[in-house]
């Protein structure tokens, strides 16, 4: 009888990501996990930005209305469409659950559900149908912190700030200035704490999983640990604990690893800004100039739609591109992983979104950090200032600014003890997931953890 508690089993896990590339990844990747230790997952996704279930055979894909109209969508406001989504799903997700509760087999019970910081309203169908639940922070806790400090000042006044503070450090939150902070770009600051407050809140969820690593986020995770009711446990980094299927949601180009295989070691500078931020023709302009002049080989990510006024790449001078010739490579979406852990590459130019940013840590690749919007802020600061594994690029685009950053740390004398503890933080992170190391032996907890909960559900309905 004691063996058929310690397997999972047949045990079934509801997974609810937020519908954005940075929050789907970790969310697949972590099922993918669970689903290689014995559990059945069945993903529950909303209509908008729906993940590709060819990808992923082995899972149950369920939609749910979101309730979205085509203007919310467009308009790109992500604050106002999280906040939709919670006000649409709940009755929704309550019914998919339900349905699922009254057709599931004894030995298919749904054991928990996992659900994104930013889909609360899972947490409240959970309660209702007496379901544990875990939540899924996809961020760092360096990032959760500075959130929580946002939501403080703001009670105490000191947010919104003047621009004559911008510059100031944030109090207990070195290395943070107060423009660092991730107040979001989109809708009002009354939404955004809104969203914070909501998505910041445990409630009787039984769990928190973080997608970060101890090494990296110690201090941080320290201090939420300190003020949290439940256990968290960090088995980050996600894409290095599994070999899952892509889950991107635009088409990846990998005929530039047969470019990347013709280049020097580690001579390549990779560019992507992610799948959200755009820039403007000027911009571009001036990072192109600064990436041929700096004499580097570069692959660059152009998302289409990315440059303003723009459908691609019209806007990239002539004369850029006949005085780059073989030396540069563009695509429209690259197999990022894949490029990061490539021998080829030496450094990363990121907007600093939190898997990008893990998944170079973790290939101990350099970065130059030029961040958009919120928690991009935060981990570009944390790159360049504490972590010391790169150079922020502030202020405006400016060729040479850009061409001397990109010279420091590909091949400068100056740029030399960053590119060795990126190499070191590589091995660190390696040791880690290890057998014996932090990040294994909080895997085997969290699956521990996971099983446990399936006994007391056992118990609970047998009453």
């Amino acid at each position: 009888m004691e063996m058929q508690k310690r397997t999972p089993r047949g045990q079934r896990l509801v997974l609810v990501p937020t519908p954005y590339q940075g929050h789907i990844n970790p969310m697949l990747q972590l099922g993918t996990f669970l689903h290689s230790k014995g559990f059945s997952i069945t993903i529950v996704h909303t209509h908008f930005n729906s993940p590709s279930p060819s990808n992923h055979p082995e899972f149950t894909f369920i939609p749910i209305q979101d309730g979205l109209t085509v203007p919310l969508v467009s308009s790109g406001n992500i604050i106002a469409i999280l906040l939709a989504l919670n006000a649409n799903c709940k009755a929704s997700f309550e019914q998919c659950l339900t349905t699922q509760v009254m057709k599931q087999e004894p030995g298919k019970k749904i054991t928990c559900i996992i659900y994104d910081e930013f889909m609360y309203f899972s947490e409240a169908a959970a309660n209702y149908l007496n379901i544990p639940s875990i939540i899924l922070r996809t961020t760092s806790a360096a990032n959760f912190h500075a959130r929580s400090t946002v939501v403080e000042l703001h009670s105490k006044g000191h947010i919104p700030f003047p621009d004559s503070m911008s510059s100031e450090p944030v109090p207990q939150l070195h290395p943070l200035r107060f423009k660092d902070l991730p107040i979001s770009p989109w809708d009002t600051l009354e939404n955004f704490l809104k969203l914070v407050v909501k998505s910041h809140d445990v409630g009787r969820s039984s769990a928190i999983i973080c997608n970060t690593i101890d090494c990296l986020d110690q201090s941080s995770l320290a201090r939420i640990q300190k003020h949290c009711q439940v256990p968290i446990f960090c088995i980050g980094p996600l894409h290095k604990i599994t070999t899952a299927a892509s889950s991107s949601l635009l088409e990846e180009d990998t005929s530039c690893i047969e470019w990347l295989d013709k280049q020097s070691h580690k001579s390549v500078i990779y560019v992507s800004l992610g799948s959200i931020a755009s820039i403007g023709e000027k911009e571009l302009a001036e990072m192109a100039w600064g990436l041929a002049n700096s004499k580097q080989p570069f692959l660059w990510v152009i998302r289409p739609g990315s440059i303003t006024g723009s459908d691609w790449i019209e806007l990239l001078p002539q004369e850029f591109r006949e005085a780059i010739g073989e030396r540069g490579f563009i695509v429209k979406w690259a197999p990022q992983r894949e490029v990061l852990a490539h021998g080829a590459v030496g450094g990363f130019w990121t907007h600093c979104g939190w898997n990008s940013t893990l998944e170079s840590i973790s290939e101990g690749v350099p970065m130059i950090c030029k961040p958009c919007f919120s928690d991009q802020k935060v981990h570009a600061r944390y790159v360049s200032k504490v972590w010391r594994l790169g150079l922020e690029l502030e202020d405006e685009f400016e060729r040479g600014k850009i061409e001397r950053a990109v010279r420091k740390l590909m091949v400068n004398s100056d740029g030399e003890e960053i590119r060795a503890r990126a190499k070191d933080m590589k091995e660190r992170i390696q040791v880690s997931m290890s057998k014996g190391g932090s990040n294994y032996k909080r895997k085997s907890e969290l699956v521990e953890f996971i099983m446990a909960l399936q006994a007391v559900t056992t118990a609970v309905s047998s009453h």
